[in-house]
């Protein structure tokens, strides 16, 4: 992690709102790494005082809305697959209802996780979706 940062650099770590930055931001100081600032606010607050955002043409949904997606079509699949096809599909929409249990006790999703590292959530500097492109 340290690594990618410019030796005596300074880093800004930031979110839509400013709290998982911070949380970032005291893991990167934690590991070593010098200067590392949050941006107050996120970017919401960015936004709200009209200054300028620079967007990528590449339109991505943001990461839990794709986590949402995948866990409400893995649900519906494995109502309806249990209603009409075999009783056993129900174990999806089980498994499912207890990953969603998991992470929100742990605060810990593997299946954010996964998403997050699918060729789409990347840019062409090879880091996750939240990278300025």
């Amino acid at each position: 992690m340290r690594d990618s940062l410019p030796p005596g650099g300074s880093c800004v770590v930031i979110c839509a709102s400013g709290g998982r930055a911070a949380r970032a931001a005291q893991s990167l100081r934690d590991a070593g790494c010098g200067d590392v600032r949050v941006l107050e606010g996120g970017m919401n607050a960015w936004q709200e005082a009209g200054l300028p955002v620079i967007r990528s043409a590449r339109r991505l949904l943001p990461l839990m809305r794709q986590v949402q997606l995948v866990i409400g079509s893995v649900v519906l699949v494995g109502t309806l697959g249990s209603l009409f096809v075999d009783p056993r599909f129900i174990w999806l929409a089980v498994f499912m209802g207890a990953g969603l249990v998991f992470a929100g006790a742990s605060g810990w999703c593997g299946l954010a996780i996964l998403l997050s590292k699918m060729p789409w959530n990347r840019s062409s500097c090879g880091c996750a979706n939240s990278c300025s492109r």
